[in-house]
């Protein structure tokens, strides 16, 4: 094959790519974004390249993302810079984790604690394609009503499917716990360490896969998704662990790794 023959064929393959994207979508409701431009998220994959769950980059060795997201640090890598995880684009690092520290609290079948830190073995390099994402301070709240931004590689609907290839992103607004723990929603299951995003019709949602990744207000990680009803439910809106509640426990197991480390 000539070399004008073989780059139509690429050519013609990532148009392909790009078409089925769009049939697909992402996030329930979500659009693409810019090509990394949503620089703190990372992919938790399988040692197989499976993608499981998002996280995030709060600094060079630290990743938060969700305690349910815990398959084992032996069976775990951390992919950062990636935007389609079936096409190599030459921005991705990976690293392997070297602990980690779900929270000790947490309850797996209330959901409550639903966070976990991950310890690289390696300190991510970054750059114009991979940043870290501030925390809020501890206890900090954000309106109802304000709009924050999830992303995720999750699927793009409840029936679920293949985990799509691109990252895709949404705009929620937050819902007030009350509203949120009402008879017509979740019924009183929605603790003080859970904060809830979306909208009262449904139809713009994390979903499957998007578990452990940010749910983000005004430049900081203020959730990390957790759990829900379905996925874009009317009335069900997606469920986050409230990561303003953890900031003291985040700062603080960081701290204590590193003092540790220091009388070794």
């Amino acid at each position: 094959m000539d070399l004008p023959s073989f780059l139509l064929c690429i050519l013609l393959e990532v148009l392909a790519i790009n078409c089925q994207d769009v049939a697909q979508g992402r996030i329930v409701g979500g659009y693409a974004p810019v090509p990394h431009s949503i620089k703190y998220i990372v992919s938790i994959q399988t040692t197989e390249r499976q993608h499981v769950c998002g996280g995030s980059l709060i600094n060079k060795y630290w990743v938060i993302t969700a305690a349910h997201c815990n398959v084992g640090i032996n069976k775990m890598m951390i992919v950062a810079g990636d935007y389609s995880l079936i096409i190599y684009e030459g921005t991705e690092q990976e690293i392997l984790p070297q602990l980690l520290v779900p929270h000790p609290e947490y309850n797996s079948t209330t959901n409550n604690n639903d966070i976990m830190l991950i310890k690289l073995k390696a300190p991510v390099y970054l750059n114009s394609y991979i940043s870290i994402i501030l925390l809020p301070r501890q206890g900090a709240s954000i309106l109802e009503g304000r709009v924050c931004r999830v992303s995720g590689w999750g699927y793009t609907s409840p029936s679920g499917g293949q985990i799509p290839s691109t990252l895709r992103t949404v705009k929620l607004p937050i819902v007030s716990t009350e509203k949120c723990n009402s008879s017509e929603s979740f019924g009183g299951l929605i603790t003080e360490n859970m904060v809830c995003a979306g909208y009262s019709a449904g139809g713009m949602d994390a979903c499957q896969g998007d578990s452990g990744g940010p749910l983000v207000c005004e430049g900081r990680v203020y959730g990390v998704v957790s759990w829900g009803r379905g996925c874009a439910d009317a009335q069900f809106p997606g469920v986050y662990t409230a990561v303003s509640k953890y900031r003291r426990w985040i700062d603080n197991t960081i701290f204590s790794f590193y003092s540790r480390c220091n009388k070794i």
